[in-house]
């Protein structure tokens, strides 16, 4: 379960989990299309198969639903040690709630995740595009988060409101990450910002977002900035969200296999932007 006491509003009591300065790439959930099954072959759940695969998947469907602890816990011993996990938040508490008057929400959504135990990397925190960038919302939201959960924090705004700095100088001090999304809806939203410890792409799928998939020429330049974003020492996730038409496996494939060339001992050279 996890702790939920011992510390004042506004004291940031909690400090982040240890970023990890290595590249994570996955996608928006495991599901496996036919097109993909070779990756991933048998035996074992598309959950087992997948992180045969891949280091790292957003839990994207907790976003609607509620899963009970022990579903949490079961995917953490699907999984390889050394697979991690990002959860996105339910959106009772960050649409329906706007983030305010949310605290037994948070508090049960940490001790559902807190299954996954060390395998539990991020709470992903996407928020809805009306909703404009409020301090005291802002600071009483981030205390219940940092009382609740050491995972680190990587946040998704759509308003214009939240790319200032003074918002950059408040994520940055309360270790939170702000998501480079693509397409970017606003300007700066499609490069990482907040704390430099932890880079989250998130690629929606471009034009038609969900379903688009990205070419080999897309895909080779976002490689050289998360190689960038990797070698200043951030944690760095690339995640698909451009699921619609199961684009995303094959975009993380992809990208995956492009990264394997640059690894050391390989006799490609290392690419950097």
């Amino acid at each position: 379960m996890a702790d939920h006491s011992g510390a004042a509003p506004g004291r940031h009591p909690r400090s982040r989990a240890k970023a990890e300065s290595l590249l994570r790439i996955g996608t928006a959930g495991w599901s496996i299309d036919r097109r993909y099954a070779d990756e991933f072959p048998p035996p074992g759940s598309h959950l087992e198969r997948y992180a045969r695969r891949l280091k790292a998947v957003e839990i994207n469907s907790s976003f609607r639903r509620k899963h009970q602890p022990r579903t949490y816990e079961r995917w953490a011993r699907s999984v390889p040690d050394d697979f991690r996990f990002s959860v996105k938040l339910p959106q009772a508490i960050t649409h329906e709630q706007a983030l305010t008057g949310c605290s037994e929400l948070v508090k049960g959504f940490a001790d559902e995740t807190a299954e996954l135990g060390t395998k539990l990397a991020i709470w992903l925190v996407q928020l809805p595009p009306k909703l404009a960038f409020d301090a005291r919302t802002f600071d009483h939201f981030f205390d219940l988060v940092d009382l609740c959960s050491r995972a680190m924090v990587a946040i998704e705004p759509r308003h214009a409101s939240w790319f200032t700095g003074k918002v950059e100088r408040k994520l940055i001090e309360r270790r939170i990450a702000r998501v480079a999304a693509d397409p970017a809806k606003v300007p700066g939203a499609g490069e990482p910002g907040g704390w430099d410890g932890l880079a989250y792409f998130r690629w929606h799928g471009s034009p038609r977002m969900y379903y688009s998939t990205y070419d080999q020429e897309a895909l080779s330049s976002l490689g050289r900035r998360l190689d960038d974003s990797r070698h200043r020492g951030a944690a760095t996730w690339c995640v698909f969200d451009n699921t619609a038409a199961s684009a995303a496996l094959g975009n993380a494939l992809s990208l995956e296999a492009s990264r394997d060339t640059n690894r050391p001992g390989s006799s490609a050279p290392e690419q950097r932007s």
